[in-house]
């Protein structure tokens, strides 16, 4: 059973592509709000294990339990190991993907009125009928508010900055409203001169969400996360707020790097 304020826990999760074992029993706890970002190197299964989450690529041992709350206060247990991705979503588990979804033969209000609506395929005439919504355009209004692009909302999202195009695919997720979301690689492709913007923008989008996600980039991870959970061959090795996980010598030896190095160039 998870704690009250615990919306999130992996009980020895393993996953396995035929005979080879990706992740090998991780134990995960999840707060409620928390934002906790998932490092290592190359190849440590970080991808894999955001995906046993948000049901991309279901566990294969172990279980994945989540707690949503309702309007009311009141927590829900639910066993999602086996459960599909549109499920998850609808339990209110949203994910952001490393290569940007959006829906590109519709402009930039479309895309967030698609999302608010939940559909998977772009049908014109349902758009018509969510543009006279007056409840959804001042939600997508708010929304794109967030991210500085209401003024954009004509616009194709092919004309918008990489760096754009990733948070315009990160609104369309956190416009589902889930209770926690997923982010794997959220400033891939950036130049680092946008980091600190984009870090700024994505802690003003996601608000009091739950936030699980997977980076590279150490300023990025350093800045935006609560706790840190460094996975090495597919086990977790150590967990910990920013500063812990800086000292940390294990830590320190396979991935930020020896004494003399920073934490910024883990590659």
């Amino acid at each position: 059973m998870i704690g009250n304020d615990n919306i999130l826990e992996l009980n020895k999760v393993d996953k396995a592509f035929g005979g080879l074992k990706i992740l090998k029993e991780v134990d995960l706890t999840v707060r409620r709000g928390e934002k906790m970002a998932l490092i290592g190197p190359n190849g440590a299964g970080k991808s894999t294990l955001l995906n046993t989450i948000g049901g991309q690529g279901p566990a294969t041992g172990g279980k994945v339990l989540f707690r949503p709350m309702d309007d009311k206060g009141q927590v829900k247990e639910l066993d999602i190991t086996k459960m599909n991705p549109n499920d998850r979503l609808m339990a209110g588990v949203g994910k952001s993907f490393q290569v940007n979804n959006l829906f590109w033969q519709q402009n930039i209000l479309e895309n967030v009125l698609l999302a608010l609506y939940g559909a998977e395929k772009n049908n014109l005439r349902m758009l018509k009928v969510l543009q006279k919504r007056t409840d959804f355009v001042e939600e997508a209004h708010r929304l794109l508010d967030l991210i500085g692009m209401w003024e954009k909302r004509e616009e194709s999202p092919t004309l918008l900055s990489y760096g754009e195009q990733r948070l315009l695919e990160m609104l369309l997720a956190y416009a589902a409203k889930p209770q926690i979301i997923l982010l794997d690689e959220p400033s891939a492709g950036l130049p680092t001169a946008e980091v600190d913007a984009f870090t700024n923008t994505l802690r003003k989008l996601n608000g009091d969400i739950t936030m699980i996600f997977v980076a590279h980039d150490m300023d990025l991870v350093f800045n935006l996360a609560d706790s840190i959970s460094v996975l090495y061959f597919g086990q977790i090795i150590a967990h910990g707020t920013p500063d812990e996980i800086k000292a940390d010598p294990k830590v320190k030896e396979i991935y930020l790097g020896g004494e003399g190095d920073t934490y910024d160039d883990p590659r």
